[in-house]
């Protein structure tokens, strides 16, 4: 009977350690695409393979909701999704942290380029549905998002613009 367990805990032992290896790691190398967060500028700029592609205004969060600096890797994508604690549509969602931190388009665009959200990054619709089809494309694997403090910028002078 204990040699019996003993086989059966073996073989799920084997069992685990397999499914282990078969999960997909992210590549080792630099990420393809990049998106790098100014929280002082309240801007996103996007980069492929080191070349800057898009520069977006975006919403960050607001005072006592702060979006937290860091470097984040998408985990889940979802082109429709409603938040039942906010009670909005969060449309292009692009999650990056465990905490619900996530990218995603907003109907409040006059909002953009300044501290707004309860902690996301939000983007305009068309700039929002740019990066998660690039998100698609480039897989998640492959995808970084940088978030800092480093700019400065007077939110009377910052500018909504959807390049």
């Amino acid at each position: 009977m204990v040699n019996r367990m003993l086989q059966r805990l073996l073989a799920m032992l084997a069992l685990i350690a397999g499914l282990l290896i078969a999960v997909p790691q992210p590549p080792a190398e630099a990420a393809t695409l990049v998106a790098k967060v100014d929280l002082g500028r309240q801007r996103m700029d996007v980069y492929v393979d080191g070349a800057l592609k898009h520069s977006w205004p975006v919403s960050t969060g607001r005072k006592g909701w702060e979006t937290k600096p860091g470097s984040y890797y998408p985990f889940a994508l979802t082109r429709h999704y409603y938040s039942p604690i906010w009670k909005m549509n969060l449309p292009y969602l692009v999650s990056i942290g465990q905490d619900g931190t996530a990218i995603h388009g907003t109907d409040y665009a006059g909002k953009l380029g300044r501290p707004a959200s309860h902690g996301c990054i939000r983007l305009s619709m068309g700039n929002a549905a740019r990066f998660y089809s690039m998100v698609q494309q480039y897989g998640m694997y492959s995808t970084e998002v940088v978030v800092t403090r480093s700019g400065s910028a007077s939110p009377r002078r910052r500018v909504a613009r959807n390049d």
